[in-house]
């Protein structure tokens, strides 16, 4: 028999729908008739051995369809596994005809007894059911899945559906937000919400995505980061405040990076970015603790312990250590003709700092296997982060690195309005690509600055990153249940 075409299938179901009302049978309720209760709970609890007599009710989707006559098997999956369904014609008696409206993908609620069948699977023997959802289109078929990469990302809900590890990999990343939560929340940090729309975009070096309010006959900008919003906050007297949100950077796509991603920022007053470390240490741990019950993690094919005290070095000590030059002792000109020896990419006109960040990136970064504080970073690249001495060129910024992943960025945030104020402006006038991805002047922060600012401390990690971290996953697509994509054609 020729394979039907996905019309002539919903053409069929489709007819089954109107056979269903002329039956007086609804094929979307707006509720289960009885008290269901987690797949799970059945396979694990007493039901599996108990006698015929105890009565269980489940609900969720027919997964396949078997008949054999007078009777009829099926599976049935929930959230929380699947189980076989028994059908017999002497149970249901005229119910048993129209399980024939019956196809795989439609929701079923299903009363029954318990037992184990000979082969020893759990079974519920049905004396009662009723449709809940009649599905037009088929299932991909379970044998072959979904491959296509773009069509697993398109379409989530079946990729969810049939493929096991993208399921564990994203209950990963619920789990991982709620522990970042219940850690901080411990540590006496308060969760708060700031704009996401707002008049002007700050506190990341990225080009905005740009909108237009129009009760308010304004432009505003989908925000890249909410830094100086929380900054406002501890200007206002909170001391420790944390804020789960979305970030839009309209630039480019690749392994690592979306337009569209998920970012933690937590602020502490009167601390500096070596306590934020000591806290985001201990965040690592701790998520590795209940993720996995303990503090060996896989990176790629590595297998590495971050139960231990992560070393703190500086970038000039790195640099030095595993390219033997003193950067911090090197001129403009010197470090433009390294750069080019090593055939970094330049944009032209950077200053010491940007090659000095360029050198120690490109050249070193991948290769920190442990668990790694690299600290004090040029001022040119850290706009708003303290200056390590009352004059320099150097800030009190880290980032962490584990396995040669950069994982998360933080600092002793800049409290001096008029340091402010410049390193604004030289952001602005500094070289690159785009102008737009500067930081821009933003007065109204720079007020709240002027009112008095405590010593505080931050960091900004990535909920999308974090996951690729924790599911050793390094493809950004595959830890976003929807990423963004470019639309596509519809059937």
């Amino acid at each position: 028999m020729a394979e039907q075409t996905l019309e002539q299938i919903k053409k069929i179901r489709l007819e089954k729908v109107q056979k269903l009302h002329d039956l007086g049978i609804n094929p979307y309720p707006s509720k289960t008739k009885g008290t269901t209760v987690p797949i799970v709970n059945i396979r694990e609890s007493h039901f599996a051995e108990a006698s015929r007599d105890d009565f269980v009710e489940v609900a969720g989707r027919l997964m396949s369809y078997r008949e054999h006559g007078n009777i009829i098997f099926a599976d049935l999956k929930d959230e929380s596994g699947k189980i076989q369904l028994l059908f017999q014609k002497k149970t249901l008696e005229d119910n048993f005809k129209t399980l024939k409206l019956l196809d795989v993908g439609d929701f079923l609620y299903a009363k029954g007894k318990v037992f184990k069948t000979q082969a020893g699977e759990t079974t519920v023997d049905v004396i009662d059911y009723q449709l809940l959802s009649k599905s037009i289109r088929p299932l991909p078929s379970t044998w072959h899945g979904l491959k296509d990469v773009e069509e697993r990302y398109r379409k989530r809900y079946l990729d969810l559906m049939f493929n096991p590890d993208v399921k564990i990999r994203f209950d990963t990343r619920v789990k991982l937000v709620r522990e970042i939560r219940r850690y901080l929340d411990d540590l006496g940090y308060s969760e708060v919400e700031t704009p996401t729309l707002q008049p002007l975009y700050g506190g990341a070096n990225a080009k905005p995505f740009k909108t237009y309010h129009n009760a308010l006959d304004s432009e505003f900008y989908l925000r890249i980061a909410d830094e100086l919003y929380l900054k406002r906050l501890i200007v206002a007297g909170y001391e420790k405040v944390y804020e789960i949100c979305k970030d839009f950077r309209n630039e480019g796509i690749d392994q690592v990076h979306s337009p569209e991603f998920t970012m933690i920022e937590y602020y502490a007053a009167y601390t500096d970015y070596q306590n934020v470390m000591d806290v985001t240490e201990g965040l690592f741990k701790h998520l590795a603790q209940k993720l996995f019950g303990e503090m060996k993690i896989k990176v790629d094919e590595n297998e590495i312990d971050i139960g231990k005290s992560w070393p703190r070095i500086s970038m000039v000590d790195i640099v030095k250590d595993n390219l033997e030059i003193d950067v911090n002792s090197m001129s403009l000109d010197e470090l433009n003709s390294y750069c080019k020896d090593k055939r970094l990419d330049l944009v032209g006109g950077e200053t010491k700092g940007q090659l000095i960040f360029l050198i120690f990136d490109k050249l070193i970064s991948k290769t920190l296997m442990e668990p790694t504080w690299i600290i004090d970073y040029p001022r040119d690249v850290s706009p708003l982060s303290k200056l390590k001495d009352e004059v320099g060129d150097w800030v009190e910024r880290f980032e962490g690195y584990i396995g040669g992943k950069e994982i998360c960025d933080g600092w002793s945030e800049l409290t001096d309005p008029i340091d402010q104020r410049e390193r604004f402006e030289d952001d602005v006038k500094a070289a690159r690509k785009d102008k737009e991805e500067a930081q821009q002047v933003d007065e109204d922060f720079i007020e709240a600055m002027e009112y008095g600012m405590p010593p505080i401390g931050g960091i900004g990690i990535g909920i999308d990153r974090l996951t690729m971290f924790f599911t050793n996953t390094w493809m950004i697509k595959e830890v976003i249940l929807f990423p963004t994509l470019k639309p596509g054609n519809k059937e």
